[in-house]
């Protein structure tokens, strides 16, 4: 029998599908990353609930995100998919062009003025996002066992890698990243380079090469080799401790998997990285708990943002407790444990985003509404978090 929190999430869940027209003839309203969120939770269900409908919902919602994201605007003169490739080969390979944002409004044209406000509301292709449907199609993969979603997350893995990466001219250093891009992936529309960009990148890429290892060798497709060493160089010197609720949690979630796949004994062959996140994340949890930001009025926060630190602190907790499940393994060295440690502190933070936004008088706010499929689902994952926290495996 279902727990109040996971009834809770289904119906979060089950709302946002019948809503954006996934199990309804409502308009199809598909965002990447709150798709991305809405697949691992849709698995996560199946797993804890042992039934297979909401699998079957997943997959749905993979196949609408890659003929809707994967193609072309409605309101763009151009057709088909963003690959160029055709009808029947690019149903093979649906993400071979990336995919859309999703956002309402199209891209700014190669001559229009950049405007800081409305390119938040412009399509394109973010790569923060495209890293959390590589993890979907992954957590697609472990949790059926059907290799093809892991080997369209290698594809989206190389043709991003290669679009968003460049080396600056006469520098001879390494390479560095733009923020966003044009739909077709031909010109940056952000040129700045994303704190948390690159680390993504790093993990996501090992995570794809660790399930693409368990695979029959005849599914072929990208090894992944030449991105994991080239986003590992974008590493080098960078500064990961950041004051954003989302980008903490993001911190915990990237230093969960590197845990995960450590304790598989994956790729992975000492601490450094896992170190380096979580101190980068006990800095920012410090700086997050003066700020005095969760004391403010439902109208003036952002739910999806907090949402983000809540999972995070979530999986900080799961450290713990694989730590002292496993305190021979590679993990559990001295700075590994204080670190870990000095995040016990701060995880009744996210306790207290849940218990504040499952008021529904908080839920009525503005900074709700506005937000409502994104906030919806994040706080699914907060209140059913293993499909989206755990790399699963088939039973």
């Amino acid at each position: 029998m279902p727990d109040l929190r996971m009834k809770e999430a289904i119906a979060f869940m089950m709302d946002f599908a019948e809503r954006t027209g996934l199990t309804s003839d409502h308009p199809r309203q598909r965002y990447l990353w709150t798709d991305a969120f809405a697949v691992c939770n849709l698995l996560g269900l199946a797993r804890m609930t042992r039934e297979q409908r909401y699998t079957e919902l997943a997959l749905r919602l993979v196949e609408q995100v890659h003929h809707t994201l994967g193609r072309q605007r409605q309101d763009d003169p151009r057709t088909g998919w963003l690959s160029g490739l055709g009808e029947n080969e690019g149903e093979s390979h649906p993400t071979r062009g990336g995919l859309r944002i999703g956002k309402q409004l199209a891209e700014r044209g190669p001559n229009e003025p950049y405007d800081n406000q409305l390119e938040w509301e412009r399509d394109g292709q973010y790569f923060h996002y495209l890293t959390k449907w590589m993890h979907a199609l992954d957590q697609v993969t472990r949790a059926t066992g059907r290799p093809e979603f892991n080997l369209w997350a290698r594809e989206l893995a190389e043709v991003t890698y290669a679009a968003f990466t460049y080396l600056p001219p006469n520098t001879g250093g390494a390479r560095r990243m733009y923020w966003k891009m044009s739909i077709d992936l031909t010109r940056p529309l952000v040129p700045s380079m994303g704190q948390h960009d690159a680390l993504d990148g790093y993990i996501t890429c090992l995570q794809l090469h660790s399930t693409a290892a368990s695979l029959p060798e005849s599914v072929g497709g990208p090894g992944l080799e030449d991105e994991i060493a080239g986003f590992a160089a974008m590493l080098e010197g960078g500064e990961w401790a950041t004051a954003d609720p989302l980008g903490i949690g993001g911190l915990l979630v990237d230093a969960f998997r590197v845990q995960q796949l450590m304790q598989h004994g994956e790729l992975l062959s000492d601490d450094r990285l896992l170190i380096n996140l979580l101190t980068a994340s006990v800095v920012g949890l410090e700086y997050f708990a003066r700020s005095g930001e969760l004391h403010r009025p439902a109208d003036q926060r952002l739910a999806f943002r907090e949402f983000g630190l809540a999972i995070g602190l979530h999986a900080a907790g799961l450290m713990q407790e694989a730590l002292h499940s496993n305190p021979d393994r590679p993990f559990g060295s001295p700075e590994v444990r204080a670190r870990l440690q000095a995040l016990i502190d701060y995880v009744p933070i996210g306790d207290e985003i849940e218990s504040f936004w499952r008021d529904p008088g908080h839920r009525s706010a503005r900074t709700w509404s506005e937000h409502r499929d994104i906030n919806e689902v994040m706080l699914a994952t907060r209140l059913a978090p293993d499909g989206f926290l755990l790399l699963l495996t088939t039973d």
